[in-house]
């Protein structure tokens, strides 16, 4: 089951049910079922204090993904900051909304076992991104 819910902001304008069967067939791609995913939409200053608690990280960011994946089905909860893919959006000179469903995906193929961090490894993310936003 995929949840929807906020934190301090109003819920974005994305169609629930078109989104969920994409992210379904996104994982799908990649040889996994989806189970539970709870997405949090929060604002900057939740965001900031969410990777200070449990990453250790001092900085903004688009989006923390806790991974509680087991084998082939993939569960996890995903916090987005709103104001951060809003300000990524016009600094790479992106529509919002898809900004927003790049960041959405973002955190499912991080479930999926597509990692960013490393060398190289960036540029497989975003193929993988542009991938799964063509799907939509």
């Amino acid at each position: 089951m995929i949840t929807y819910n906020t934190d301090g902001v109003k819920m974005p304008a994305i169609k629930k049910r078109q989104t969920t069967a994409w992210i379904k067939a996104v994982a799908g791609a990649y040889g996994k079922t989806v189970g539970d995913i709870g997405y949090m939409f929060v604002g900057d200053e939740r965001i900031i204090e969410t990777n200070r608690e449990y990453l250790g990280h001092d900085y903004y960011t688009d989006i923390i993904t806790f991974d509680y994946c087991d084998g082939d089905t993939i569960n996890g909860d995903l916090v987005i900051s709103l104001d951060t893919v809003r300000s990524n959006a016009e600094l790479f000179g992106k529509d919002y909304d898809e900004e927003l469903h790049r960041v959405i995906i973002h955190g499912i193929l991080h479930l999926c076992g597509i990692n960013d961090k490393g060398p190289g490894e960036r540029e497989i993310m975003e193929a993988a991104e542009n991938k799964a936003l063509a799907m939509r």
